[in-house]
């Protein structure tokens, strides 16, 4: 009788780790997960260390209890791959030590970006022309940072790689990165898919630290033997090359051909739409672009600001009364706010909540946090009101995204997988598509980023061909939500509205009244 096969995706995000086990028709077996923190280093404002050596620990863990709960034997672990954070990165001796190690919300580099843009004159818009990334959010002033402020540990450096590749740099003993996650670094090529170490050498760094790049699904070795009494891995499983979270997430929503578009709604939602990987990134440089798991195309990406996270503050701070409602219940208190607040009317009678701005990329700020345009009626205003505002905007926000992708990128968007926990909210999903005016798809999965990984395991050893091929395999829809016209038209208006009242909000912040709910580095 033919045994049954698995494979493993490990997913490091931000807050946590995960070993994930599905069967090789996509079906998931078995899930781990451990929390981690990252710890600000005493003295330095705004760092974030990736603390390696303990994690490394909680990654073990969860490999071995996940293969432990689905009482398989991992001789039948086929391949494993890994798909992490972004931008976080990890850098290694010359015998493949790690030595330093930050985690994407690492913004220590505040100053290293003023330096670079103040001394290096159109240096920032070159860049971002062949890397889709701004200094923000890269590696180089970390890389300066650490030259500045740990000059022996920098002279130490022979390697660097991101998160999800140091997992597999530990499992296969290979240091390699993919195209989807090395290029949020932003030294890196869109359109070749391979590093520009020319970057670096221009900023005064080095330039042979880059590893090799391999694809999405590029086999790189077994387990080694030395990690085999840590993990409870067999030295048969093969290790294969993973990528970004969002871009592995985006296949396993089945967003894997040109002119497909996606919106994931956690924490921070992204909208993001493939194009080809030839396309030039916008001129404005209000959108990032990123290269895809699939190696014809990047992805142009826009981020809203915690609108998962203001919802849950929102929640907290407001809803007390409505959490003890939905545990007699025995629902979600999420699913009770809708249910009122799908009483209200669209527009919310007119507030505006002021969170996240769109992207602007280029010069990346937020205005503080507020609501306006409430009133002395508690019928109308009140936080039911206010609730739906939130749903109204984070949709509102993702419209003008995506419009702006639009723009440059001449890709229409046709509709919109939506994915992540705000999908869960059929108030929510049929806002996002009255706003958008597009029909809106919900696949029926519940982790989007393992499953590509998985796929990514799956071409690596031979079990599928290629990802876009599997994910039309793999992929089904739970629910689908068609606009009414009529509704999108009124948001129309109330977007316009929005945009004008938040353009003031931010004068407020330029002359120090109120403070900004988020800047990024160097502003």
């Amino acid at each position: 009788m033919k045994k049954n096969q698995y494979l493993m995706a490990i997913d490091a995000g931000t807050g946590s780790i995960r070993a994930v086990l599905f069967d090789i028709k996509g079906n998931q077996i078995s899930v781990a997960q451990k929390e981690w923190t990252h710890l600000e280093e005493e003295g330095i404002a705004n760092s974030m260390n990736f603390d390696f050596e303990k994690n490394w620990g909680l990654v073990c863990e969860c490999i071995r209890e996940s293969i432990k709960l689905a009482g398989v034997d991992s001789k039948d672990i086929l391949a494993l791959s890994a798909t992490s954070m972004r931008e976080g990165i990890v850098l290694y001796d010359a015998e493949g030590k790690e030595l330093w190690a930050v985690a994407n919300v690492d913004a220590r580099a505040s100053d290293e970006v003023k330096y670079l843009k103040e001394h290096f004159d159109g240096l920032e818009e070159k860049f971002y022309a062949e890397s889709g990334q701004t200094f923000a959010l890269g590696a180089l002033p970390r890389l300066l940072w650490l030259k500045n402020n740990r000059p022996e540990l920098y002279e130490r450096v022979v390697h660097i790689s991101m998160i999800g590749d140091w997992i597999l740099a530990k499992l296969s003993g290979i240091i390699a990165t993919d195209p989807s996650n090395g290029g949020t670094t932003g030294i890196f090529s869109l359109s070749k898919r391979e590093w520009v170490s020319e970057m670096a050498l221009e900023v005064g760094l080095k330039d042979d630290i880059f590893p090799q790049v391999l694809e999405v699904g590029t086999p790189m070795g077994e387990v080694v033997e030395s990690v085999v009494s840590k993990t409870g891995l067999s030295t048969q499983t093969l290790v294969v090359m993973g990528g970004g979270d969002v871009q592995l997430g985006s296949a396993g929503l089945g967003v894997v051909k040109a002119g497909d578009v996606a919106v994931l709604g956690g924490s921070f939602w992204q909208q993001v739409v493939n194009i080809p990987k030839e396309t030039l990134p916008p001129e404005d440089r209000n959108i990032r672009v990123n290269p895809h798991v699939i190696s014809t195309l990047s992805q142009a990406e826009g981020i809203t600001f915690f609108s998962g996270l203001v919802m849950r503050w929102f929640r907290d701070a407001f809803c007390a009364l409505e959490k003890q409602e939905a545990g007699k219940r025995g629902i979600d208190v999420y699913t009770l706010l809708e249910e009122k607040a799908s009483n209200v009317p669209v527009g919310s009678y007119g507030i505006l909540p002021i969170f996240s701005d769109s992207m602007k990329y280029s010069k990346w700020y937020h205005a503080a946090p507020s609501f306006l345009n409430l009133g002395l009626d508690s019928e109308k205003y009140n936080y039911i009101s206010m609730f739906r505002s939130l749903e109204e905007n984070a949709a509102i926000v993702s419209s003008i995204n995506l419009e702006n992708i639009e723009k440059f990128s001449g890709i229409k968007v046709e509709e919109i997988v939506f994915a992540g926990g705000a999908s869960k909210g059929e108030l929510w999903s049929q806002i996002l598509a009255d706003v958008t005016g597009k029909k809106v798809k919900i696949p029926k999965v519940t982790e989007a980023t393992a499953l590509g990984g998985a796929m990514a395991a799956g071409v690596g050893c031979g079990v599928y061909e290629s990802i876009e091929s599997v994910a039309k395999e793999l992929v089904v829809w739970e629910k689908e939500y068609t606009p009414s016209m009529q509704n999108h038209k009124m948001y129309q208006e109330i977007k316009e509205q929005w945009q004008e009242a938040y353009k003031t909000q931010l004068e407020l912040v330029d002359r120090g009244v109120t403070s900004s709910m988020w800047q990024a580095p160097g502003i």
